[in-house]
């Protein structure tokens, strides 16, 4: 493959975000790029040229002709459509600067935008709070403990016994357990819990106003909390003596706490999406357009690629014949992407125009080829343009990959998308009778009826997909 192929291909597959940046290193390290204005470029074309830009324009046609005697020519269609699924992370490098270290500043950049982590945020909570030179070594050996959900991932004995060894001191258990305690009032509420009951109940306990519905919320956790937790709400009525209504109260005062309260301060970097294309009904009919802030408008400066032949100098020559060969491939490399992008999201909302009418449960089963064979396209190409790309509809926005799915057999001899049936199954759960859910045997019988044939298994790794839990634990209080 030649660095160009490998660039056009790199392109197709860099989400919008990666394109723009893409985009602004190309600018920034190639004179010959400029980002037109396109109501500066139709009042161009509709005027006649003055004789200075005509004698530019001349000048740049005439050393396009001649580069084509030492460089390779550009084919009018890059052949962006392989069957290789190699990744090319290599940018297409320039005399000014080499690929390698575009690569390296990017990977900086990238690591340096990082949040902060939960331990960092409990650790500058430590250095606001009095602890002996002892204790802050204990709370250090916690903090380091405590995984991503703000939970306690070892056990006291351990962090104890360590802490021991390591000091060679006379460390007492106790002394571990008071640490703890002072570093399970840090903020989020509830870190450092050593399980879910002890969190609630520390969530539970740092509650500015106590009213009666809390003490029976701590009532229930410290001494029933099993009984919860299988969900014997005949047992709770009798052993907490209050009526159903009040026991639903306090469940749904419970069910208001953070079963995870790390993930309320997290170090993972915001992903934002832009959408790549636009789909709206214009008279009735689906409309897809490209996303013009994705990509800027790029061209020639006409005023550099005319003084190619002015400098004498061979080194300048070259450097600036090299800089506007690759201008020309970048340019042709991101038109090709855009009209493979269009030509594709088009072919997707021409097949699942029914969801765009009536949703999720009229989705079309789709697989990658059936795109790649109306487009005439391999695979691999299809795959690299939905990754990472983004929809905009009138029900959201769907990344490109969304409309694929795989389907199950209907009872007529047609076909189901496992989409329509994970949106079916979200109907039933939710119109369910919650002092007796529905069971996936019972979810599978009533798609059965409807036609679809699936198993209990499969409705239950559908069920999951969606994270709906089994029945024993949908089981609500009428």
């Amino acid at each position: 493959m030649t660095p160009q192929l490998q660039q056009a291909i790199r392109l197709l597959q860099l989400s919008s975000l990666e394109l723009q940046t893409e985009i602004q290193e190309a600018l920034d390290s190639n004179l010959m790029l400029e980002v037109g204005d396109e109501a500066e470029d139709s009042r161009a074309a509709a005027e006649t040229d003055s004789p200075q830009e005509a004698e530019t324009n001349t000048a740049a046609e005439q050393q396009d002709d001649s580069l084509s005697m030492e460089t390779e020519a550009m084919p009018d269609e890059l052949p962006v459509d392989s069957n290789w699924d190699d990744v090319y992370e290599s940018t297409l490098p320039t005399s000014s600067q080499p690929a390698s270290t575009d690569f390296d500043d990017r990977e900086f950049e990238i690591s340096d935008e990082s949040g902060q982590s939960l331990q960092d945020h409990l650790r500058w909570q430590l250095g606001l709070t009095p602890f002996s030179d002892t204790d802050r070594i204990i709370a250090d050996a916690l903090i380091d403990s405590i995984n991503d959900d703000g939970y306690l991932s070892v056990s006291l004995e351990e962090i104890h016994q360590s802490l021991a060894n390591d000091e060679d001191s006379d460390l007492e258990l106790d002394e571990v357990e008071a640490v703890l305690h002072r570093i399970q009032n840090f903020d989020p509420a509830g870190v450092a819990a050593r399980n879910l009951q002890e969190s609630l109940l520390i969530q539970l306990r740092q509650l500015d106003d106590v009213s009666h519905k809390q003490q029976l919320a701590i009532q229930l956790l410290e001494q029933h909390f099993d009984l919860l937790a299988s969900r014997d709400y005949s047992q709770l009525l009798r052993k907490l003596k209050i009526d159903e209504d009040q026991l639903k109260d306090v469940i749904s005062f419970i069910q208001s706490l953070n079963p995870r309260p790390g993930g309320m301060v997290s170090d993972q970097k915001p992903e934002y999406v832009i959408p790549d294309v636009f789909v709206k009904k214009v008279k009735n009919k689906w409309v897809v357009e490209l996303n013009p802030d994705t990509a800027p408008r790029l061209r020639i400066n006409n005023h550099y690629a005319s003084l190619i032949k002015q400098v004498n100098n061979s080194a300048d020559n070259t450097y600036m014949k090299n800089h506007l060969q690759e201008a020309r491939w970048f340019i042709k490399s991101l038109a090709s992407r855009n009209e493979t992008l269009l030509k594709v999201a088009t072919c997707i909302v021409e097949r699942q125009r029914a969801f765009l009418e009536h949703g999720e449960e009229a989705m079309k089963a789709m697989v990658l080829h059936d795109i790649a064979e109306a487009v005439e396209m391999h695979e691999s190409t299809i795959s690299r343009v939905t990754t990472k790309k983004y929809m905009h509809t009138p029900r959201g926005i769907f990344e490109l990959k969304y409309f694929f799915s795989s389907h199950v057999t209907t009872a007529n001899g047609g076909e189901c998308s496992a989409t329509a049936i994970r949106a079916l199954l979200k109907k039933l759960i939710a119109a369910e009778n919650t002092n007796k859910p529905l069971s996936d045997s019972k979810l599978a019988d009533i798609l059965s009826e409807q036609g679809i044939n699936v198993a209990r298994r499969t409705v239950a790794k559908y069920r999951e997909a969606i994270n709906i839990p089994p029945s024993n634990e949908r089981k609500r209080l009428a």
